[in-house]
């Protein structure tokens, strides 16, 4: 975990005020919010509170985004800590141009990335996301349509499950659970980052385009995959109960 010593390092900050700070944001023509800024200021001045606070807001969502690429949990906890790390030693560089949380995160990317090809003769090249790759699939099954011979042709042949009947208590159970998180772990890479960053943190669109680094068009199209796939496996789970 990160300890109070990782957060002494040395030359780590700089103490010049906020207003300089917001003053040279807005000349920069930088996104970041004012929370953002305010926040990047406390870290530079060493206030241990401020970092503590970020830590318990992220580091689960590094960890799991980590293990996108890294196929073991010791690995990720190994990239999180170096993209803490990497994060505390750049906090002089970070110029407002992308919010906090995006910038941060690009640095776990890049850091989960290295040691993905460190590891390279363990870890398969296929683990990384392939956004293109992940485009050419279809997001449905096409036996779930009527087949181009057929009066119907593209029409549902199998509708969508409809779950409105079932009980509260087993949608929410632990197993439901179980089988939610199983199917999201067998998801291409990719759509995985997607419906973790939509789904089940609640980013935006944008935010998750930003980090990405591919266009609206694309994350809505692999999320929608992701989803669909998503579903599917929770419907052959309900349906062999």
């Amino acid at each position: 975990m990160i300890s109070k010593r990782m957060y002494q390092l040395d030359n780590l900050y700089d103490r010049a005020p906020l207003q300089k700070t917001v003053i040279k944001a807005k000349l920069a023509g930088v996104v970041a919010s004012a929370d953002d800024l305010f926040l990047i200021e406390q870290l530079r001045n060493g206030d241990e509170a401020a970092f503590v606070s970020l830590v318990d807001r992220y580091h689960a969502l590094m960890m799991r985004l980590a293990m996108v690429y890294v196929s073991a949990w010791a690995v990720a906890e190994e990239v999180v800590q170096e993209a803490w790390v990497g994060i505390l030693e750049s906090l002089n560089r970070f110029e407002g141009r992308s919010s906090l949380k995006t910038w941060m995160f690009r640095i776990l990317t890049t850091c989960a990335i290295t040691r993905a090809q460190r590891e390279g003769r363990s870890i398969p090249f296929s683990s990384l996301p392939d956004y293109d790759t992940d485009l050419a699939e279809p997001a449905v099954d096409p036996n779930r349509f009527f087949p181009a011979d057929h009066q119907w042709s593209g029409h549902w042949a199998s509708f969508p499950s409809n779950w409105q009947d079932l009980p509260e208590e087993r949608l929410l159970s632990r197993e439901t659970r179980a089988c939610l998180e199983k199917a999201i772990e067998a998801l291409p890479p990719g759509q995985r980052q997607i419906i973790i960053l939509r789904d089940i943190e609640g980013w935006t669109s944008e935010e998750t385009c930003r980090l990405l680094g591919i266009s609206e068009g694309n994350q809505r199209v692999l999320l929608h995959r992701a989803r669909s796939r998503v579903r599917g496996a929770l419907e052959k789970y309900f349906e062999e109960e």
